[in-house]
């Protein structure tokens, strides 16, 4: 009788350190790829500077767009933005995706600047950072159904508190965000 339950304690002490493992280990992968999207944000908010700068140079009378990029960046790279509040972080992008497509749109009417070699330089570095982005919101978005369905399945949902670890928003893409995408112009250089 003692040696079942000895079994008994050894089999729900493995399958306790198992799923908090599992818990917690899905928490820093929660946190690890929310960083990644961050990473990407920065790079292409650290390309906007060269971009407005290169297009205020052929299209002057083009202020308030690029006024409206440099706000819209401004916004996205301040504040804490953390995975508790990813949709603070979507919103962000959203706008400065938006901006960012206006002033690719309007480059349109710029035939020096479309041959220009930084902006087309700049062009594809934001083109490559956007597929980035992109790659790195799904990222995050598996970890986040990964960590939700341990914490909400058996036995994990057991030792949620135990482990300390907090359900995750997905990153869902700004609604001005979708909007852009859906309706902005094809633009090609």
């Amino acid at each position: 009788m003692a040696t079942i339950v000895i079994v008994l304690v050894v089999i729900v002490l493995v399958v306790g350190i198992s799923a908090f493992n599992t818990l917690r280990s899905a928490s820093v992968g929660v946190e690890k790829d929310f960083s990644g999207i961050t990473v990407q944000l920065e790079r292409r908010a650290d390309l906007i500077p060269n971009l407005v700068n290169t297009v205020k140079g052929y299209a002057k009378h083009e202020s308030e767009t690029l006024l409206k990029v440099v706000e819209a960046r401004s916004k996205a790279t301040n504040g804490n933005i953390t995975p508790e509040n990813a949709s603070k972080l979507a919103e962000a992008e959203g706008q400065i995706g938006g901006a960012l497509s206006k002033l690719l749109a309007i480059s349109e009417g710029y035939p020096d600047l479309k041959a220009n070699q930084n902006f087309l330089q700049l062009q594809a570095e934001i083109s490559d950072t956007e597929d980035k982005i992109a790659s790195s919101r799904n990222l995050y978005n598996n970890s986040v159904t990964k960590l939700n369905t341990a914490m909400t399945t058996f036995p994990g949902l057991l030792f949620v508190g135990i482990a300390g670890v907090k359900k995750a928003e997905m990153y869902k893409v700004s609604e001005e965000r979708q909007e852009t995408i859906e309706t902005a112009p094809d633009v090609q250089f």
